[in-house]
Protein backbone atom coordinates (compact mmCIF):
# COMPACT_ATOMS: atom_id res chain seq x y z
CA UNK A 1 0.00 0.00 0.00
CA UNK A 2 1.37 3.34 -0.87
CA UNK A 3 0.93 6.77 1.67
CA UNK A 4 -0.56 8.48 -1.93
CA UNK A 5 -3.37 7.94 -4.24
CA UNK A 6 -1.49 7.55 -7.32
CA UNK A 7 -3.17 7.42 -10.54
CA UNK A 8 -2.00 5.55 -14.15
CA UNK A 9 -1.43 8.94 -15.84
CA UNK A 10 0.43 10.06 -13.22
CA UNK A 11 3.02 7.13 -13.50
CA UNK A 12 3.30 6.66 -17.58
CA UNK A 13 6.34 8.24 -19.03
CA UNK A 14 7.90 8.13 -15.34
CA UNK A 15 10.58 6.40 -13.23
CA UNK A 16 10.84 6.24 -9.78
CA UNK A 17 9.99 5.28 -6.30
CA UNK A 18 6.87 5.32 -4.38
CA UNK A 19 6.71 5.15 -1.12
CA UNK A 20 5.15 2.65 1.07
CA UNK A 21 2.67 2.50 4.13
CA UNK A 22 5.45 0.50 5.50
CA UNK A 23 8.42 2.84 5.08
CA UNK A 24 10.35 1.02 2.20
CA UNK A 25 9.82 1.79 -1.50
CA UNK A 26 8.33 0.41 -4.14
CA UNK A 27 9.86 1.03 -8.04
CA UNK A 28 7.74 2.18 -10.66
CA UNK A 29 8.52 2.40 -14.44
CA UNK A 30 6.11 3.82 -16.91
CA UNK A 31 8.31 4.30 -19.58
CA UNK A 32 7.58 1.97 -22.45
CA UNK A 33 4.29 0.36 -22.98
CA UNK A 34 2.34 -0.10 -19.41
CA UNK A 35 3.52 0.28 -16.08
CA UNK A 36 6.09 -2.51 -14.33
CA UNK A 37 6.53 -2.68 -10.47
CA UNK A 38 9.85 -3.55 -9.17
CA UNK A 39 11.20 -4.53 -12.43
CA UNK A 40 8.89 -7.77 -11.95
CA UNK A 41 5.16 -7.06 -11.77
CA UNK A 42 2.95 -5.39 -14.67
CA UNK A 43 -0.18 -3.59 -13.55
CA UNK A 44 -2.86 -5.27 -15.61
CA UNK A 45 -5.84 -3.06 -14.71
CA UNK A 46 -5.40 0.17 -13.44
CA UNK A 47 -7.17 2.97 -11.62
CA UNK A 48 -10.07 0.72 -9.89
CA UNK A 49 -11.38 3.68 -7.31
CA UNK A 50 -12.12 2.68 -4.19
CA UNK A 51 -13.56 4.10 -1.26
CA UNK A 52 -10.01 4.21 0.78
CA UNK A 53 -7.91 5.19 -2.17
CA UNK A 54 -6.95 3.83 -5.97
CA UNK A 55 -6.34 0.18 -6.13
CA UNK A 56 -3.88 -1.21 -9.54
CA UNK A 57 -4.23 -5.07 -10.26
CA UNK A 58 -0.96 -6.20 -10.73
CA UNK A 59 0.35 -9.63 -12.28
CA UNK A 60 2.47 -11.05 -9.53
CA UNK A 61 3.03 -10.81 -5.87
CA UNK A 62 5.08 -8.41 -3.63
CA UNK A 63 6.83 -8.97 -1.10
CA UNK A 64 8.49 -6.28 1.30
CA UNK A 65 12.61 -6.94 2.01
Amino acid sequence: MCRARITRPAILGQRGRIPTVQGSYIRANGQGHGVVLNHSATVTTADVMASNGVVHIIDAVLLPS
